[in-house]
């Protein structure tokens, strides 16, 4: 039997946030990938070594992880004002699945830096030293974000001293920020209430604050579900019936919040929404063996993303907290401080995560019963691990 050879698609390896991805210029993948279809997920799903029903991704670029099992494809922007167009696509693990419905919020702090060096932003536009703002138009989602680069003597600057929770050493500062999360003509509260009482056949009924910013989120009070909110990743992911539990529940509630309308149909959507459970301020070890002190926060959340939960936290779900935190009566809001947090005039809020801690600001205005966000803001940081091709069987187009 004859087998045809591999073929190599050039790509840079990167890491973003608390994330990694392989990334591909649009116009460097074959041409019958330059589409969506089936032929681009399956090259990503070959690419990142998906489906593996060992759960190692040992064939692939995968790290076994939904923070390290992403593809992100960029292309010169279609879109007036924008740079770059970002799709992103969250590859499954153990199933043939590439999940489109959402964002990285980690990723994109890469984005930036990607479309500079791959010649995606005009070159007028790059200063010799300085801050490159690279204007992205983030495509699966049809959201703006806006990433400040710095540049020195020309070229993207990746080192530097900036510290983030999650990640073991330092780098340059990429402050993003996410513009209008929630256009005004969306309900940033699908169900149109601040607080819900989410029934969940066979399991239960919680109280839940859905919402649509950044990405669709559910947030629940950590004691109502049996937890302390103070939850490493150890607690739960080797659960399996911590893991139905809440699956569960992010499945009916994606039914609350519109984006289905069977459960069933959660399988094939399972980077949206995410579940995230919160708690008042609390002191921790985090899992680097740091000492997170109650009084250095305003809350504590723990969230799950592809059914485990995450060893830090969505960049995504982190504007979601922000803008949550920042509305009167979510309960987001009663946890941080006790809804004090920003009637004393804050804009931001740092909360506690698994692996340290994080602070995002946002500012929510409400008009006529209609609450919008103008932008959601936070650091990070991102670095190029490798870059040249990735090979894939030549077979598989």
């Amino acid at each position: 039997m004859t087998y045809l050879p591999q073929i190599k698609i050039p790509a840079t390896y990167m890491r973003g946030g608390t994330s990694k991805g392989v990334f591909f210029n649009l116009t460097d993948l074959p041409e019958a990938a330059q589409v969506p279809g089936i032929v681009r997920d399956n090259i990503l799903l070959r690419v990142i070594g998906s489906p593996d029903p060992y759960g190692k991704q040992t064939d692939g670029m995968g790290g076994a992880t939904s923070s390290t099992s992403k593809t992100v494809i960029l292309a010169k922007s279609t879109v007036v004002d924008h740079d770059v167009d970002y799709l992103f696509g969250q590859v499954a693990i153990d199933k043939a699945f590439v999940d489109w419905s959402g964002n990285c919020g980690n990723l994109t702090a890469a984005v930036g830096s990607f479309a500079i060096n791959s010649g995606l932003v005009d070159s007028a536009r790059i200063p010799q030293n300085g801050i490159c703002t690279v204007r992205i138009w983030q495509a699966n989602i049809k959201k703006t974000i806006i990433a400040q680069v710095p540049i020195t003597n020309g070229e993207v600057q990746e080192t530097g001293d900036f510290e983030l929770d999650g990640v073991t050493f330092p780098a340059a500062e990429v402050p993003v920020e996410f513009i209008a999360p929630v256009d005004p003509s969306e309900r940033m509260f699908p169900t149109g209430n601040i607080v819900d009482d989410l029934e969940v056949p066979g399991v239960g009924t919680f109280k839940a604050t859905m919402i649509n910013a950044g990405i669709p989120t559910i947030f629940l009070n950590a004691k109502e579900i049996g937890y302390t909110g103070i939850e490493l990743q150890d607690a739960i992911n080797g659960d399996e019936t911590a893991l139905t539990f809440f699956e569960t529940i992010r499945a009916n509630g994606a039914i609350k919040m519109g984006l289905i309308s069977d459960v069933k149909e959660a399988a094939a959507r399972q980077h949206t929404p995410k579940v995230a459970f919160i708690s008042e301020p609390g002191t921790y070890t985090a899992s680097s063996g740091k000492e997170i002190s109650g009084s250095e926060i305003d809350l504590n959340v723990r969230a799950l993303s592809m059914g485990k939960l995450h060893h830090a936290m969505m960049g995504t779900a982190a504007v979601a907290i922000g803008t949550a935190a920042a509305i009167p009566g979510t309960l987001v809001n009663l946890a941080a401080n006790n809804g004090v947090l920003f009637s004393e005039g804050k804009s931001s809020v740092t909360f506690g995560h698994p692996s340290g801690t994080l602070k995002v600001g946002a500012k929510a205005t409400c008009n006529d019963g209609h609450w919008t966000v103008n932008k959601a803001v936070m650091s990070r940081s991102a670095r190029i691990l490798m870059e040249g091709w990735v090979r894939i069987p030549g077979d598989l187009f």
